[in-house]
């Protein structure tokens, strides 16, 4: 059964009696003269309680059938009947109100009443309910079958906690709703059964709790009236939901027919099949589809009918195998043979055919083939895809995970990220297994590298200078805990920072041997310069750290601990993509791709660029202008400034409207949009993307007054000349729209926050702001529009106001 179908059973079919097994009693029974230092449930006099369980039937409020009651159980420890209880009333008797009612008494000193509860048979969605249910007895009260009932056996939802949300994933464990997977489940049932004592000890509750395991069917069972049918007269207020089981299936005529249009004795016709003109146009129009397209039934049959004419057009590969029905073995080996001999594809479009998509080894090994044709810059532009694409292989020793390894060993800079990028996907427990192995065979083929290679130390020692990366971030994890407890203002959290690093940890001022650098793994790095460190006033307090490098320089980074950096990984990568995709088209706006690493779930490195923000550079020197005449003044140039640095403003500033456009970035605000010496202006801080954004009505793109103003105004040559290039730029990456889609499809499966939420929602927002209905002239007109329309926003202007506010009082 497919996930999106949802089959049951109507109770007024189902001609079985209502069956369920009582199974435990749960908690502490208190009972009369008991032994002072007696377990529960022992008795003084007779040593043990004899307990039974009345249950009864009852519709609508009336009891339905003579109740019936379990055997007599006594036992030190717990009482487990385990008793089948089997009524005369049959399923398809029952009403929407019937419940069961459930009292225990004790007998072993005349007849005691310890308690009741009462279950509706089915939940709120008009669905049976199956499996175990812990009901709480109400002590001294007969169970009540009114309706509604005064002894409810369900918890009340704010007396829930943990224990209860983990008891009903273990139900549905145990129904096979949730997937087995062995070595996941042995280890949290070990971790649940701590829990339960844990809570036990803690809370010490003198609840007591019934155990009732109710009959389980092969499908959902939906009540419904006998010979009836619910109508929406009967009740205004209720919206009714009809299943139909038969949505989303295949219709058999159809298939037929599709079954014999792709017959193998169609293959000697369609080979010499040419298109007509009509044809030909929606072919074209099909291949321009983006890959987050899906193609109709009748696209599909186009596409299959002229596959042989299409072999030489490169770009209708992915499109023609994703006509292909996989699950027929003759049509997938004719599809295999034709994708042998089609004409190559690119890389951008061998990166679709490793998305979840595509299930066959065949094709994705296909795909990995082509990867290979790419140098080891391009490769490091997708690896961060390239690993989650490791999700969706079918096993952990897959084409793709060997070809990473192979490159990876040549190259030590594409060996050190695919460590990181595999080490942080370790706390994903539905893939940690996978990615334990990839791991594990990543460093046994390093360790049996041969020394020489690429002039290179012998494979232990290349892999152990990677390995101390991960014990220098744990150290500075450490650091960083201890100067955030630290009580009193930044300049206190200073001193301690740079105090740990002089003496407690003064191993980490001179490394024993050079490490590689996790940012710039061509780095080698040598120790940290404690009087050159401190610390960023924010809430987390990131470290700022200088190294020094092995060539007598130095670099710095900001060390962040509890901040996930994964997105802000992500962004940066894409810049980064962006920037290489101008410069391929010989235009380079001058942007500041910054390194990002994520080493855990809430912590990494940033690469640090020495800047201002645009909010610190209005306070001092109230306009951009009047900051860059600081540093570049020219009498004779315009505003006084150079004009090379004016161009780098100019074009810096179109780039990142771009960019920030087509990511959807959010939360734009003065301070984090920093500004270099050299006039390079860029973004920093990517919390939302994917067009999240946590202030209301935000413009399309950050596009402040003063920054306009820093070019001249609206009106002026070197504002209409930052239009030119943002249209230029935006038409430049619209050309390579379906690589950027196939990389962001890639991340569906990740844990990334904007992305994971929603996969598909995110990424068709990405494919709508590349506007690809429109041509290259028609999207020029739209961008200009959008210009106009970020700058006109005046309630943004209020909310860096705010955020002023905000920052002072830190």
């Amino acid at each position: 059964m497919t996930s999106n179908e949802f089959r049951f059973f109507l109770s007024c079919d189902i001609n079985l009696p209502v069956t369920f097994r009582i199974d435990r009693l749960e908690g502490n029974l208190s009972l009369p003269n008991s032994f002072p230092n007696s377990e529960n449930n022992v008795s003084s006099e007779s040593g043990m309680a004899e307990l039974y369980v009345e249950c009864a039937l009852y519709i609508d409020g009336a009891p339905f059938g003579l109740p019936t009651r379990t055997r007599l159980k006594s036992t030190g420890l717990s009482y487990c009947w385990s008793e089948l209880i089997t009524l005369t009333t049959k399923y398809r008797d029952l009403t929407a109100q019937s419940q069961l009612t459930f009292t225990v008494w004790d007998v072993s000193h005349g007849e005691r009443l310890i308690g009741g509860a009462t279950i509706l048979l089915f939940n709120n969605k008009k669905q049976l309910k199956t499996g175990k249910q812990k009901l709480r007895l109400w002590a001294g009260k007969e169970a009540d079958g009114n309706f509604p009932t005064s002894t409810p056996g369900k918890v009340p939802r704010h007396e829930r906690g943990e224990l209860e949300r983990l008891e009903k994933l273990v139900n549905k464990y145990e129904q096979g709703q949730i997937q087995r997977v062995d070595w996941l489940d042995r280890l949290t049932f070990k971790t649940l059964e701590r829990i339960k004592e844990r809570e036990s000890l803690k809370n010490g509750t003198s609840h007591l709790y019934l155990v009732v395991d109710f009959c389980s069917f092969e499908h959902r069972v939906v009540f419904q009236e006998s010979g009836l049918f619910p109508s929406p007269i009967a009740s205004t207020n209720d919206i009714v939901i009809v299943w139909d089981p038969e949505v989303g299936k295949i219709n058999p005529s159809e298939h037929k027919q599709l079954k014999l249009a792709r017959s193998l004795t169609r293959g000697v016709i369609d080979r010499d099949l040419k298109p007509s003109s009509n044809e030909r146009k929606s072919i074209q129009r099909i291949l321009k589809y983006p890959p987050t397209r899906t193609l109709s039934g009748d696209e599909r049959q186009l596409l299959w009918k002229f596959r042989f004419s299409l072999m030489s057009e490169k770009r209708a590969l992915t499109k023609f195998l994703r006509c292909v029905e996989w699950s027929d073995v003759q049509e997938a080996k004719q599809a295999l043979e034709l994708m042998g001999k089609w004409e190559m594809i690119d890389v951008c479009d061998a990166l679709e055919l490793l998305s979840p998509v595509f299930e066959s080894e065949e094709v994705r090994a296909y795909a990995v083939s082509v990867l290979e044709r790419a140098d080891d810059e391009e490769l490091q532009c997708y690896l961060l895809q390239l690993v989650q694409a490791l999700r969706f292989e079918r096993s952990d020793k897959s084409r793709l995970s060997h070809f990473l390894f192979q490159r990876a060993l040549c190259n030590i800079e594409l060996a050190s990220f695919l460590r990181w990028y595999v080490a942080v996907e370790l706390y994903d427990p539905a893939y940690a297994k996978r990615f334990y192995c990839t791991y594990e065979i990543l460093e046994e083929n390093m360790m049996k590298m041969a020394a020489g290679v690429n002039g290179e130390d012998d494979g232990f020692k290349l892999w152990q200078s990677l390995v101390r990366q991960t014990e220098l971030t744990a150290q500075l994890c450490s650091i960083s805990r201890d100067v955030r407890n630290v009580r009193g203002n930044t300049q206190k959290k200073i001193e301690k920072l740079r105090q740990l690093l002089s003496g407690l940890l003064s191993e980490l001022t001179y490394f024993d041997e050079p490490i590689r650098s996790p940012l710039a793994p061509g780095v080698l790095i040598t120790g940290i310069v404690p009087s050159e460190s401190s610390i960023f006033k924010s809430a987390l307090h990131p470290l700022r750290l200088t190294f020094r490098t092995e060539d007598g320089g130095t670099c710095k980074i900001i060390f962040k601990k509890g901040d996930d950096l994964r997105q802000d990984q992500l962004v940066v990568q894409m810049v980064s993509l962006m920037d290489r995709l101008l410069k391929l088209e010989n235009l380079d706006l001058h942007l500041t791709p910054y390194k990002v690493l994520a080493t855990g779930q809430d912590e990494g490195m940033v690469e640090f660029i020495p800047s201002h923000s645009l909010a610190q550079i209005l306070s001092e020197h109230r306009s951009i202008i009047s900051y860059l005449q600081k540093f570049h003044p020219d009498d004779h140039g315009p505003f006084g400034i150079t004009a090379i640095c004016l161009e780098t403003f100019i074009k810096s500033c179109a780039g990142y409207s771009v960019i920030t456009y087509i990511l959807g970035i959010g939360d734009r605000h003065l301070d984090n949009l920093l500004l270099r010496d050299d006039g390079r202006l860029f973004h920093v801080d990517f919390g939302f993307i994917l067009g999240r954004d946590p202030k209301p009505f935000p413009p399309p793109m950050k596009l402040c007054m003063e920054m306009v103003e820093a070019m001249g105004g609206a009106e002026s040559q070197y504002y209409t000349r930052f239009k030119s290039y943002c249209c230029e730029a935006y038409n430049i990456l619209r050309k390579s729209s379906n690589l950027i889609l196939n990389l962001f499809y890639l991340m569906a499966g990740s844990n990334i926050p904007d992305i994971a939420s929603d996969p598909e929602k995110g990424i068709l927002k990405l494919q709508e702001k590349f506007r690809l209905d429109l041509d290259d002239e028609a999207s020029i007109h739209f961008f200009q529009d959008l210009i106009n329309e970020s700058v006109s926003a005046l309630f943004p202007q209020m909310v860096e106001t705010i955020h002023r506010w905000a920052q002072y009082w830190r």
